[in-house]
């Protein structure tokens, strides 16, 4: 399932790619189902075509006009190419960078689109087990620039659980156009800068959390964003959606000795962790720290209280008052 630290949103973020297995915990932050009992259905291998179909109208990069038939849906999982891109074939594994339109087809309901306002592109790991297969399948072995019809049972959805904040029911079929724009590096790639010895010291070099390290002196009262790895993509701009790995601890004293307590990292996900940036939506520390960084780039934060949480705890993992220490790596911004 995807899960995320809850208090790090401000304002909690629906995630159409959060994993939908019957059996996982809900998260706050994701769109994903609430608790079952039962475990969930098998997801159907994808096919090509079945009867009846939605009809799709609209240009590949914009947002697309679906028709349902008022006919049943076949309970087959469809995943059939609307056009034909001629970039590389999507591999599984790949972090592939897609925009949708989504539909429920019993209701009609409109699930929304990137192309909306407010609206981003989503990033699917391709495959991933922990990512809705209407998404994570629905993309392996298609073209970059490909515009993919995708019809997906509850068991490529949501499973039995539905997604309530979504309106969507455990039995519900769900139709997405997928635009397959790229796919983009898991994670900042680069010789790694020195770390003054009074900041935490990490390492990040493998497609998982990052190990960090405290040093024995009192955090900074400031915060502190050092680029580790300086990317070369465009600067992130205020307001923008940006795209990143991370991993969060607390810097502590436990029994005299400093320690770096993980509380949460985006590599248990599936996924990167998306968010509007220099808008409210996270804790002042990564508003402040990530606006002006370019892409590619792997940042040090160093938050202090007063730009996390202050003197509120959250819950046993995070008393209060605590300094936290994020790695992040800027994947995209759009």
């Amino acid at each position: 399932m995807r899960r995320r630290f809850a208090a790090l949103l401000i304002v909690p973020a629906l995630v159409l790619t959060a994993c939908g297995g019957g059996g996982s915990k809900k998260d706050d932050t994701a769109a994903s189902p609430s608790p079952s009992q039962s475990a969930p259905a098998p997801v159907p291998k994808p096919v090509d075509s079945a009867s009846p179909l939605p009809s799709v109208k609209g240009e590949t990069g914009k947002k697309a006009a679906i028709t349902i038939p008022k006919q049943d849906p076949s309970g087959k999982f469809v995943v059939h190419p609307l056009s034909e891109g001629s970039g590389a074939v999507v591999k599984k594994d790949d972090l592939v960078m897609a925009s949708f339109t989504g539909k429920v087809w019993k209701s009609g309901k409109d699930l929304g689109s990137s192309y909306d306002k407010g609206g981003a592109p989503q990033l699917i790991t391709a495959g991933s087990k922990t990512i809705i297969p209407a998404f994570a399948d629905g993309v392996v072995g298609q073209k970059i620039g490909s515009r993919v019809l995708v019809v997906a049972p509850p068991a490529a959805a949501f499973g039995s659980a539905g997604q309530k904040q979504l309106g969507v029911t455990g039995k519900d079929t769900l139709v997405f156009t997928l635009d397959i724009q790229k796919v983009i590096p898991k994670r900042a790639h680069g010789t790694q800068a020195a770390i003054p010895s009074n900041l935490p010291q990490v390492k990040a070099d493998k497609d998982a959390a990052a190990t960090i390290s405290v040093p024995k002196n009192d955090p900074p009262k400031t915060l502190t964003d050092k680029v580790l790895i300086q990317g070369d993509g465009a600067t992130v701009k205020k307001g923008q959606t940006v795209y990143m790995q991370y991993s969060g601890a607390a810097w502590k004293l436990n029994q005299g000795k400093p320690t770096a307590t993980l509380f949460d990292t985006s590599w248990k996900s599936g996924a990167p962790f998306a968010t509007a940036i220099g808008a409210g939506q996270v804790i002042p520390g990564w508003d402040q720290g990530l606006v002006g960084k370019k892409v590619g780039s792997r940042v040090l934060l160093v938050i202090p209280p007063k730009l996390a949480y202050g003197s509120k705890a959250q819950g046993a993992t995070l008393p209060a008052n605590s300094t936290l220490v994020f790695v992040v790596d800027i994947l995209a911004a759009v």
